[in-house]
């Protein structure tokens, strides 16, 4: 048949019929077209895109004659294309993807049949133009009308199989983006937006799966729309399961070749691509990361252009990500999982790649710091585990290292020399230096004075979370490194009363903390040289509080230097809290920590000093609660004569020598010192009360 030679003529008049205003001539011209196409068949398929482009304004329109006349042409025409292998899909994807974008609903049930239908036939790869598409069909998804969203449903799930099939075949790199815009939802209440936020997070969790690698420069788009959906609640519980999925596989796909050195950024975008995929500069790409970045929400959309996924080098966008991650930090109403989220990046990324990520460690530092102030005690534990991190890493080793907090050095806090072994403190010269440990770095001791400086500013912090956060670096980090660093800098310490509240916080972890059991069997028998070291470094900052020093003093079982320091007692100023720190001495006392302490009772005669210093702190309390139980103690040692051994025994003090390399005269002196100190700011204070309160106080 030669039908096919006089179809141009034979259509255009009749398409030309479809925008005529009589309804009964829109009819008959789809019963002329189906007629021409049943003889034509196949030869009408070079026409298919006018023939396209007409059915789907027919597909809105308001005849229902004409409506069932636009059917009945549209599935002789779906009849045609499945049965004939010469359809031009290369000409009809750009009609396709102009079309998509409707927001009619017939126009929009009429587009998802025909890829629908397209999608079925064999011989036809849908999924080489799919990135054309793919935007549209989510903006589909969103339709208000249920069972256009269903029929969505089904093309995507379609979509989705033949990916899994196929996946070396997938542009993945040219449709991340797509899903990284649909994955964030403007208005979370509107249940289309929640499917198309689920059905997008289900496809980037594929992709990450099967495109592994690829994704890696989009990961910064991909985080800024995952980690707000890890906090979602049971609502929206199998929205959060993609996401936490996205988040895990995303995370496993950062590797410690991520922090190998890496040719110019410049090098690498001259890589030849693909022609349909154009390679931007790094600047340009930078340049669209940050201009997204600097938005106040996190509606818009942090990812990069896509570059070809064939490219022989990929590269870790680690700023994109260190930025994603650090506004979700500063954002208050980033939720409690989102934030464990970060934080668990954060300690990925110093495990994976230190040495990069040391680069940003300066920027990050405050806001880890502010970070210990969250009320949740899992986000704080994650957050100390990556600050532990950044203080112990051999990459955070550097001579040069600038203030993590920006501070212009006016603090109290300053960074002293940490006092070498069997030489005192006092007097030593500040320098930015770190304890000599070898698994410490330079930034330990800065993380060990901003860290005091924070507490010494939020008082209710120390008060709430203090003990909490020491005990949790004494486990992350060694014990004695956090107590020698802390000793060494609140030596210089100028807000007196902060010290001595800080040394109190201190002494009562060190004494009842399970956590310090090593460092307390490390100064019971001061035997070593280092171990006699970190006790003058705790004694001269532990002065700061005179009971918390005679408790130290009990702890190392130095009894005639504490009674020493009792008999001091009578010269200092007395107060309350004094009295009330005397009593928990007491009670502390009588716990298993002094066990020991308590046995050396039993030998009257080589323990002496014990003794009178207990009948010090006796005489010191007022008749309470305290007192009664000090007494009763007391009571209870055994009189010298019943007790008295043989005379080839030898007495424990003979056993236990006094170490030759502590000065016990000069620290006394240090205690006199630091105490005049503090009467002389009390004294200062008491000048400043008005006159009713002094009266009160007497």
């Amino acid at each position: 048949m030669d039908s096919g030679l006089y179809l141009k003529e034979l259509i255009e008049p009749v398409l030309t019929c479809f925008n005529d205003s009589d309804s009964r001539l829109r009819y008959h011209a789809c019963k002329a077209l189906y007629n021409i196409g049943k003889v034509a068949r196949d030869t009408v398929l070079p026409h298919f895109n006018v023939l396209f482009d007409g059915l789907s304004k027919l597909a809105a329109d308001p005849d229902p004659n004409v409506k069932s006349g636009s059917e009945l042409l549209d599935r002789l025409l779906k009849d045609i294309v499945t049965e004939r292998n010469k359809f031009d899909l290369v000409a009809f994807v750009p009609l396709l993807r102009e079309r998509i974008y409707s927001n009619n609903q017939y126009v929009r049930q009429f587009i998802i049949s025909w890829i629908l239908v397209l999608e079925s036939v064999p011989d036809i790869n849908l999924l080489d133009y799919l990135p054309e598409i793919l935007d549209g069909l989510f903006q589909i998804l969103g339709d208000s009308s249920k069972e256009i969203r269903r029929t969505c449903e089904v093309v995507l799930g379609e979509f989705l199989k033949e990916i899994k099939k196929t996946p070396s075949s997938v542009k993945f790199a040219e449709m991340a983006n797509i899903l990284v815009i649909h994955c964030q939802v403007s208005d979370e209440s509107k249940t289309t937006n929640d499917l198309i936020q689920l059905t997008s997070m289900t496809w980037m969790r594929e992709f990450i799966q099967l495109a592994g690698r690829v994704v890696l420069p989009y990961s910064s788009g991909i985080l800024t729309a995952v980690l707000p959906c890890l906090s979602y609640d049971d609502r929206k519980k199998n929205t959060k399961e993609a996401a936490n999925a996205c988040n895990h596989s995303l995370m496993k796909l950062v590797t410690p070749e991520d922090d190998e050195d890496e040719e110019e950024a410049g090098q690498v975008n001259e890589t030849p691509t693909r022609e349909d995929s154009p390679p931007k500069t790094l600047e340009e790409l930078n340049n669209s990361l940050n201009a997204s970045q600097d938005s106040v929400g996190f509606s818009n959309i942090s990812f990069f252009t896509p570059t070809s996924a064939d490219r022989a080098q990929v590269t870790l966008d680690l700023e994109g990500i260190v930025q994603v991650l650090d506004r979700h930090l500063h954002d208050s109403n980033t939720g409690m999982m989102t934030r464990i989220a970060v934080l668990k990046w954060l300690y990925h990324l110093y495990i994976k790649t230190p040495r990069k990520m040391f680069r940003h460690t300066d920027s990050l530092f405050p806001m880890l710091l502010k970070t210990l102030s969250d009320d949740s005690d899992e986000v704080i534990l994650k957050d100390l585990e990556v600050l532990a991190e950044i203080a112990s890493s051999p990459a955070g080793q550097t001579d040069g290292a600038g203030s993590c907090d920006g501070s212009d050095g006016k603090s109290g806090l300053q960074v002293p020399a940490p006092a070498q072994a069997g030489q005192p403190a006092v007097g030593s010269k500040a320098a930015d230096s770190s304890p000599s440990t070898p698994s410490m770095n330079s930034y330990f001791y800065k993380f060990m004075i901003n860290l005091l400086k924070r507490f010494s500013l939020e008082g209710k912090l120390l008060e709430n979370r203090g003990a909490f956060i020491i005990r949790q670096l004494c486990l992350l980090l060694h014990a004695e490194n956090i107590f020698h660093s802390m000793a060494d800098i609140l030596l210089k310490e100028e807000d007196l009363k902060f010290a001595s509240t800080m040394v109190q916080t201190l002494n009562t972890i060190l004494l009842t903390s399970a956590e310090l059991f090593q460092l307390r069997n490390q100064l019971k028998d001061l035997r070593t040289q280092e171990s006699c070291a970190l006790f003058c470094c705790l004694y001269r900052s532990w002065c700061h509080n005179p009971v918390a020093t005679v408790s130290l003093c009990f702890l190392t079982q130095n009894y005639r230097h504490a009674y020493d320091l009792i008999q001091k007692f009578g010269d200092l100023e007395v107060t309350v809290d004094f009295l009330m720190e005397v009593d928990k001495l007491v009670q502390l006392i009588e716990s298993p920590i002094f066990t020991y302490l308590r046995l050396q009772l039993l030998d009257v005669e080589n323990n002496p000093y014990l003794i009178k210093a207990l009948y010090g702190l006796l005489m010191l309390l007022p008749q309470s609660q305290a007192f009664q139980l000090l007494s009763h103690r007391l009571r209870c040692v055994p009189n010298p004569e019943l007790m008295r051994t043989l005379p080839d025994s030898k007495p424990t003090e003979s056993r236990r020598a006094t170490p030759s390399h502590v000065n016990y005269r000069e620290l006394l002196q240090h205690f006199d010192r630091v105490q005049s100190k503090h009467l002389e700011v009390l004294h200062q204070r008491s000048g400043r009360t008005d006159h009713p309160d002094r009266k009160l106080l007497l």
